[in-house]
């Protein structure tokens, strides 16, 4: 059982990095005006980092392929977009996102110490070339 909870725990944590890494392909440059918005600079160069950290790190979790840095990147992404984004309190849907950012930042830190289970690519068995049976590559 708690191999069907880790594969399932890591695509439902990650399918929102991917869905939004996606969908801000699509809306590059209104994305861009809104980063812009909050005075960031080198918009592109930043959006472009921020896609690909997100759709990295989310198709690695999905695999459990490289996990823990998938998990790392997505941290990465999230740290800086929620304080840029997320930080007026004053603002009730701001403080949801804030929340929201904070449980998937619990998610990510679980994932980046623990691994990804055993339903996962980085836990796959190898081969055995021979006499050492049983040892784990």
């Amino acid at each position: 059982m708690q191999n069907i909870v880790s594969l399932f725990g890591r695509i439902f944590l990650s399918a929102i990095f991917l869905l939004f890494g996606l969908k801000t392909i699509g809306s590059f440059s209104a994305t861009q005006q809104y980063m812009a918005s909050y005075g960031m600079p080198v918009t592109g160069f930043l959006l472009t980092g921020a896609i690909i950290l997100e759709l990295f790190g989310s198709v690695s979790l999905i695999l459990g392929y490289k996990t823990r840095w998938g998990a790392l990147a997505l941290i990465i992404f999230l740290i800086p977009a929620t304080l840029i984004f997320h930080t007026r309190f004053s603002d009730q849907n701001q403080f949801i996102h804030l929340m929201k950012n904070l449980a998937m930042l619990g998610g990510l830190l679980v994932l980046a110490g623990l691994g990804p289970g055993s339903l996962s690519l980085d836990n796959r068995k190898k081969p055995s070339s021979g006499g050492d049976e049983g040892e784990k590559n």
